[in-house]
């Protein structure tokens, strides 16, 4: 059958040679016409396949009403401010209204000067088109696509079909146009066209590239930055601005002709914008850009899980990074902003004292190891392990200077170096993190969790992250120990302890203070940790542990006598929310920063309602605790706090440092904030060697202290700054009406001038003093 098939097809050729071998003009037309039938049916062919779909979706007028334009999700502040984006590709949808007619005007006179003539197809191109782009397969001629066919492209991208690739997309964009034009009038069409259209620097959308390249909305733009954007639509990277400001200036111009041209814009007018230079406000949105950078990073794979349990429950697919969603938080901008710019200020001035403190010594000189362990650990390193390349050659590699930008406190450098150096150079900077809380409510205010989120994406707040807190554990010691019934005017001894149970544990104070004897108060105020031990012994461990979780400490404590001084390790998170009980009458709410989440038509999706307050503890001890508190800041370890920075709030607050001074903190807390701040390097080991220049009233406590500064010289928070504690009920005021401190003797050495100078004492830990009638009268 298939000889038969041959042999006739043959014959067919051989008859067509000799017909056409003595050619004639007849002959021609006879075959120009059989090409010519043979075309119209192929491409009738191929218009029928493409209409039905075969070759690539075409979607019907009801999938174009339907259209999903990907759209960013947007985060926002309690004050409504846009605190930043999750996004694949950078875009935000804007309306017509927002699209000033001069924009409109540039594109449609360089792009489609008969848009609102035709129906989606310019036929008066298509001569061109079938010429250039077809026939010669020129893509790059340009011309032939109307805007509207440039939106169907933009919508449903091109697809590869060989040798008919560009004829098939062309007849695929008509197809496509004509019913966009069936379904949406010209407004629609201009507005999803510069909603879609891509702008290079991965910028999609006229609203992002506007606010890419002027730092403004669209509705802001002038009329010579909106012909940079128009003009950058011919060729986005030969025509960008940032990388070509010549070519960029060159198409401006030929785009201000277009509109004077015709009609758009005055020939003066146009002349004299020519003239003007190119004015860039670059400013490259990423995922580190915006406020509260550490707060997003930390939302975002919340928000994932959510979409995927919404999804679940209500059949739908929500995608956070393309169906622009708008997520409302409790953070406040204004509080947000302070709060980053203090801790950039304070920070700052804390590494160059560090690095002046350590001159030109290297911080890791003690531990040599530290280097070698931090190479290994870097991402480069172990990308090069994993492509097996010995150590030999991961170390020359790890050696070899290359272009870098590097971040330093004046600003980015653009520097040659090593990873090994740049491995050094990272690993002497000291970090930070800040948290504010309402304590009225638990919700989250403000969030700084490092100080630079590009270089340094570690977030300090967050509960998976724990250090040591120092003595700011101790407002939870002497919480515990009033709970216990232990009386705030009790005194007790400084003296220097050896505790023989503990493997002759012997605590030591900051101070030469041992011949004292300290109240509640006074202890606290002068952070005094030998009797801090002791007061733990009055309240127990157990139950101030116990204590401790109630007031939202989650972090395991090890119930030793050692987190008197606070070994514990714990996160800003915990620590502050703890703190909010002081504040709140010993009710603890639990933090709250998301408030509601809706769609990109402002539909809530859910709204998210606070915690109910929980009591952790007696309001008369969270009110003793907040008084020896304020105690503290007006004349204890953090008085330097209102003198430094003019203060004049109602101010309770703790410092904190750590053995070795490897952390410092200082936690303050208002009748609206409760504010917590840490400063450390990521590695421990690298530190301050002097308590005075590494402890948390010299590192942590300036970053509150610059926070409430800014925050007081706005008007608009009044309300938070200017509110009041409540007064200490009477009978609360006889509890704790006694010194401070005392000379540690009993009522014949303050009579006779004799005192005991023995200031060390040994004893067991948890082991109770039995005390005559005389000792307890005479050491009252």
């Amino acid at each position: 059958m298939t000889d038969n098939f041959l042999q006739k097809l043959k014959t067919l050729f051989t008859r067509a040679y000799r017909y056409f071998k003595p050619f004639t003009l007849k002959k021609f037309f006879v075959l120009a016409f059989a090409a010519f039938s043979c075309s119209v049916v192929f491409i009738g062919i191929l218009f029928l396949l493409t209409v039905s779909g075969m070759l690539g979706p075409v979607p019907n007028r009801q999938e174009l009403l339907t259209i999903k334009n990907p759209a960013a999700s947007e985060v926002y502040s309690a004050d409504s401010v846009l605190l930043g984006r999750y996004f694949i590709q950078e875009r935000s949808n804007i309306r017509y209204a927002d699209i000033p007619h001069h924009v409109i005007d540039a594109l449609l006179s360089t792009e489609d000067v008969r848009f609102y003539e035709h129906h989606g197809i310019d036929t008066r191109s298509l001569g061109r088109v079938l010429v250039k782009s077809l026939l010669l397969q020129n893509e790059s001629s340009g011309g032939g696509s109307t805007i509207t066919q440039q939106l169907a492209k933009n919508l449903y991208p091109r697809r590869d079909y060989w040798f008919f690739s560009l004829f098939i997309n062309k007849m695929r964009e008509m197809i496509i146009a004509s019913r966009l034009e069936k379904t949406y009038d010209k407004k629609d069409i201009l507005t999803l066209y510069l909603n879609t259209i891509p702008f290079g620097d991965n910028t999609f959308g006229m609203e992002a590239a506007a606010q890419r390249f002027f730092s403004c909305h669209t509705k802001d733009l002038t009329v010579d930055q909106g012909a940079v954007l128009v003009g950058m639509l011919k060729a986005t990277y030969s025509y960008n601005p940032r990388i070509y400001p010549r070519q960029s200036v060159g198409r401006r111009n030929v785009v201000l002709a277009q509109m004077a041209k015709y009609g758009s814009l005055g020939p003066e007018k146009a002349d004299s914008l020519k003239e003007l230079p190119l004015t860039l406000k670059y400013n490259k949105i990423t995922h580190h850009s915006g406020l509260a950078s550490y707060f997003r990073e930390y939302l975002r794979p919340q928000l994932l899980e959510w979409c995927k349990t919404y999804n679940t429950a209500n059949n739908t697919e929500l995608n956070l990074y393309t169906d622009g969603l708008k997520i409302y938080t409790t953070i406040d901008s204004r509080l947000q902003r302070y709060a980053e710019e203090a801790m950039a200020r304070q920070m700052k001035e804390t590494q160059r004292t560090f690095d002046a403190h350590w001159k030109n010594r290297e911080p890791w000189q003690a531990y040599p190891q530290m280097i070698d362990e931090a190479i290994k650990k870097s991402n480069r390193y172990q990308s090069l392990l994993k492509q097996g390349l010995s150590e030999a050659e991961i170390k020359t590699i790890m050696n070899k200077p290359v272009a870098m930008t590097i971040f330093k406190w004046d600003g980015e450098q653009e520097v040659t170096m090593s990873p090994v150096d740049s491995i050094k150079h990272y690993i002497k900077f000291l970090n930070a993190g800040f948290l504010a809380i309402d304590p009225t409510n638990g919700t989250v205010k403000a969030w700084v969790g490092g100080i630079d989120h590009h270089y340094f994406q570690f977030d300090h707040v967050r509960e998976t992250t724990k250090r040591q807190v120092g003595s700011t554990f101790k407002p939870i010691v002497y919480a515990a120990a009033l709970e216990q019934g232990v009386r705030p005017c009790d005194y007790i001894s400084a003296a220097k302890t050896t505790y023989t149970n503990m493997e002759g544990w012997a605590p030591e104070n900051t101070e030469d203070n041992y011949g004292l004897k300290y109240s509640m108060a006074g202890a606290l105020t002068y952070s005094v940790n030998t009797v801090s031990v002791q007061v733990l012994e009055k309240a127990g461990i157990a139950n101030t542990v116990n204590l401790a979780h109630r007031m939202g400490i989650s972090s395991e404590i090890e119930p030793v006598p050692s987190i008197a001084l606070g070994t514990a390790d714990v996160s800003m998170m915990e620590m502050v929310t703890a703190y909010t009980c002081f504040a709140n009458k010993g009710k603890l709410t639990e933090p709250q920063w998301l408030t509601s989440i809706t769609d990109h038509k402002n539909i809530v999706l859910e709204r998210f309602k606070p915690s109910q307050p929980v009591q952790a503890l007696s309001a008369e001890s969270a009110q003793l605790i907040l008084h020896m508190l304020k105690r503290v800041v007006n004349e204890g370890t953090a008085a330097g706090l209102r003198s430094r920075f003019g203060l004049n709030n109602d101010i309770a607050g703790k410092t904190g440092t750590t053995q070795s001074n490897t952390d410092g903190w200082f936690i303050g807390i208002t009748p609206r904030l409760v504010m917590g701040a840490w400063v450390g390097a990521d590695n421990p080991r690298i530190r301050f060697r002097s308590t005075s220049l590494g402890q948390g009233a010299r590192t942590a406590m300036p970053i509150v202290g610059d926070f409430l500064r800014e925050a007081n010289n706005d008007a608009s928070l009044g309300t938070i700054t200017r509110a009041r504690f409540a007064s200490l009920p009477h009978s609360l005021e006889r509890q704790i009406d006694c010194d401070l401190f005392r000379e540690d003797g009993n009522i014949f050495t303050r009579i006779f001038g004799k005192r005991d100078k023995k200031k060390e004492r040994v004893k067991e830990f948890g082991k109770t003093e039995k005390k005559g009638f005389f000792k307890r009268l005479f050491d009252r």
